[in-house]
């Protein structure tokens, strides 16, 4: 059960972070309010999840997905540049959170 707090961490922490750049596009206020929740039950999560999964490790998966998501789906949406340092950043921070998931399961 832990496991889906952290995902689910990560999931309202990626929104959160895609309403940032939305905000610099219009309304600043509604996306502001969005911002605050969605990183409010973001956090929340991570709190959950750390009743039994180690906080280096919740925080190293939290971290490294939402960044690695935030690359994938800024290039997706905004049409952000990739390249191949991007991509081979991203690859990393996969096989960094695999390699963390294994040692936790272990």
């Amino acid at each position: 059960m832990h496991w889906l707090y952290l995902i689910l961490a990560i999931i309202f922490e990626v929104m959160a972070t895609l309403s940032i750049k939305q905000a610099t596009l219009g309304n600043t206020y509604v996306w502001s309010a969005v911002i605050i929740i969605f990183y409010t039950i973001s956090f929340s999560f991570v709190y959950y999840a750390t009743k039994s999964i180690e906080i280096g490790t919740v925080y190293a998966i939290w971290a490294g997905m939402g960044t690695a998501l935030i690359v994938l789906l800024g290039w997706i949406i905004f049409k952000e540049d990739m390249n191949w340092y991007k991509i081979v950043g991203v690859l990393s921070i996969i096989f960094g959170v695999v390699l963390l998931k294994l040692q936790a399961t272990a």
